[in-house]
């Protein structure tokens, strides 16, 4: 093989056009958005109270499924046990409304505790994990992550939800919904007075402090922004929910993330 020479303006030529590459190297990563992170798997909702005999099985399941990666695992404790002698120092009667909605958009009138519900769809009892598997299962139909992924960012005090478009999993479907922010304390112990549960001490995991909808999702790549200090509350983290239907008819959870504390 031959060799090539060059002279010294062709070779300043070349040195300036690689200056000029590598500038374009280094430029272009700002123009790029940051990569989404992987979306996980399932959202396991566990309607719970501190009134109920059956629950704490279940909220030892949930426990342990909070801390898989692969899982959003939330506690909501609701109120309506609340008559039958000890008042559910967790609940809140937006949660019971949450419970009662997807209720009736099954139109199966199914409101009990324990109760999971897996991906916004498919209702069981809380403490039996084989149906919990199943169902995550079925919803998902085989994808080992939720259609929509999300993608939270921290920076000087605020939040920046990124919702990218929906994944082929959705391609000929609909996809519309709303974007959701929960405030979610990682873990309350409760010593229990009265009631069925009296004198046990039962630890809750990833307990639900509220709920504030941020705005509608029209199907493609969206971004919302709110202040760190309503993201968490007085709670440890937060969850955000991309959830079809609105909140009177609450349908499939299409995507969701995590942030700090959790």
């Amino acid at each position: 093989m031959g060799l090539t020479m060059v002279s010294r303006s062709n070779m300043s030529r070349v040195r300036a056009a690689l200056m000029l590459l590598g500038l374009a190297v280094v430029a272009q990563p700002l123009l790029v958005q940051p990569a989404l992170a992987e979306p996980p798997r399932a959202v396991i909702e566990l309607f719970t109270s501190q009134g109920c005999s059956s629950c704490p099985p279940a909220d030892a399941l949930l426990a342990g499924m909070a801390r898989r990666p692969d899982i959003v695992a939330l506690s909501f404790p609701v109120d309506y046990w609340d008559y039958l002698g000890w008042k559910d120092t967790l609940a809140q009667p937006l949660f019971t409304a949450r419970q009662k909605a997807y209720a009736a958009s099954r139109s199966d009138r199914q409101v009990y505790t324990p109760q999971i519900i897996v991906n916004g769809m498919k209702p069981c009892i809380g403490s039996d994990w084989s149906k919990v598997e199943t169902s995550i299962q079925s919803t998902t139909e085989g994808r080992e992550t939720l259609p929509v992924a999300v993608d939270l960012k921290e920076e000087a005090g605020t939040v920046t939800i990124s919702v990218a478009a929906p994944s082929r999993a959705l391609e000929g479907r609909k996809a519309r919904g709303e974007v959701w922010i929960l405030p979610v304390m990682r873990q309350q112990q409760v010593a229990i007075g009265r009631g069925e549960n009296r004198g046990k001490t039962v630890t809750y995991a990833n307990v639900v402090r509220g709920m504030t909808r941020l705005g509608e999702w029209q199907g493609g790549p969206a971004r919302f922004q709110v202040p760190l200090t309503e993201a968490r509350g007085e709670a440890d983290g937060y969850v955000v929910l991309v959830q079809s239907g609105d909140s009177a008819k609450p349908g499939a959870i299409l995507g969701a993330a995590k942030g700090g504390g959790l």
